[in-house]
């Protein structure tokens, strides 16, 4: 079961709880908007969902809730920051705002960040800078977050590491965002929640058993998350992960080395100008021709047509912005429970 509401009111909906709790009016907005865009394009694990838990993390004081980043290193086609556990949708939008600009000028552009506060969906964040004609790269790790085994390994020593990465092809972006984990903490908690099972063996005991059992995430002893490609191809959903930690902790210089003890983030942004490169004529015939091309590619009978990554994630975000955005109801319960003086009455 499920409902409807506008995605207007829910935005609303999200701002006027979180500025309750005590988080700046303007950061407010700019969660409130990015969890939205979650759900608007599906990722219903990175959307509103996590609301109940930003709440409880500024009501604990582990979400800053007012102030800028502090600039660590600034070279102008490079720069760190430290985020201050502020709000990881703020610190995000206001990192890819400053490399567009930025790769304006110098063709491409990165900051990295560390100690964020978590940074909700990253392929939110993809479809204001594809729409500039511009390519971005987002990769995060959770330093504190230690739940993905390397492959081979029955613990859990790092965090799923999304790395997510959005282009223009002359008609809708490709918008790529996948862990390096074979699922995300988020999942297998709200699994665990619901008393449900995986999908699939994503888990490693601690006796090297693959299993569908989300709880093995918080026995004792624990098991852990596989990387991305299980327990035969994990190898390469490994070494995506330690390319996501360099990236991030590794650029921003703060991450598991400095046992952090709270929840958050190191965070890595970059965007590229394709003006600077071969052109964007150029790069969106490259690009569009791909993206033809995989649509265009021989499928066996019966099967649908290849789809580019990205591309039902964009369709349903238009359909739910005219029609509404689908809350589940175990979501409305959630939401219900933490917030039982704020009722949602915005159904369609």
């Amino acid at each position: 079961m499920s409902q409807r509401y506008d995605y207007r009111a829910l935005i609303g909906y999200a701002h006027d709880a979180l500025a309750a709790s005590g988080l700046d009016a303007g950061h407010a907005e700019i969660v409130a908007e990015t969890l939205v865009e979650g759900d608007l394009l599906g990722h219903s694990t990175h959307g509103l969902a996590l609301l109940p838990r930003y709440l409880r993390e500024l009501e604990a004081g582990h979400m800053t809730k007012a102030g800028e980043p502090t600039i660590v290193r600034d070279h102008g086609a490079s720069a760190a920051w430290g985020g201050n556990y502020l709000p990881g949708p703020v610190l995000v939008r206001r990192a890819l705002a400053l490399c567009t600009d930025r790769a304006r000028d110098a063709g491409v552009a990165t900051v990295a960040i560390g100690q964020s506060h978590h940074v909700a969906c990253l392929a939110a964040y993809l479809k204001a800078v594809t729409d500039e004609g511009m390519a971005a790269i987002i990769a995060s790790s959770s330093p504190a977050t230690a739940s993905v085994a390397p492959f081979g390994a029955v613990e859990g020593i790092y965090s799923p590491n999304p790395i997510a990465a959005g282009w223009p092809t002359g008609g809708d972006p490709v918008l790529v965002d996948i862990s390096a984990s074979i699922t995300t903490n988020s999942l297998v908690s709200e699994r665990v929640e619901e008393g449900r099972r995986l999908p699939g063996a994503w888990m490693i005991g601690p006796d090297g058993t693959a299993s569908d059992d989300p709880a093995l995430l918080t026995a004792r002893p624990a098991g852990a998350l596989l990387p991305l490609g299980g327990t035969e191809y994990g190898h390469k959903g490994f070494a995506l992960g330690l390319i996501v930690e360099m990236l991030t902790a590794g650029l921003a210089g703060h991450g598991r080395a400095d046992a952090p003890d709270q929840w958050g983030a190191s965070v890595f942004v970059m965007v590229v100008d394709p003006e600077h490169h071969g052109g964007r004529a150029a790069f969106e015939r490259q690009t569009g021709f791909m993206a033809g091309a995989a649509r265009g590619a021989k499928v066996p009978d019966g099967a649908s047509a290849v789809r580019l990554p990205g591309e039902r994630a964009l369709r349903l975000r238009r359909q739910q912005m005219a029609d509404g955005v689908v809350l589940s109801d175990e979501l409305l319960a959630r939401l219900r429970k933490a917030l039982p003086d704020r009722p949602l009455d915005a159904s369609r």
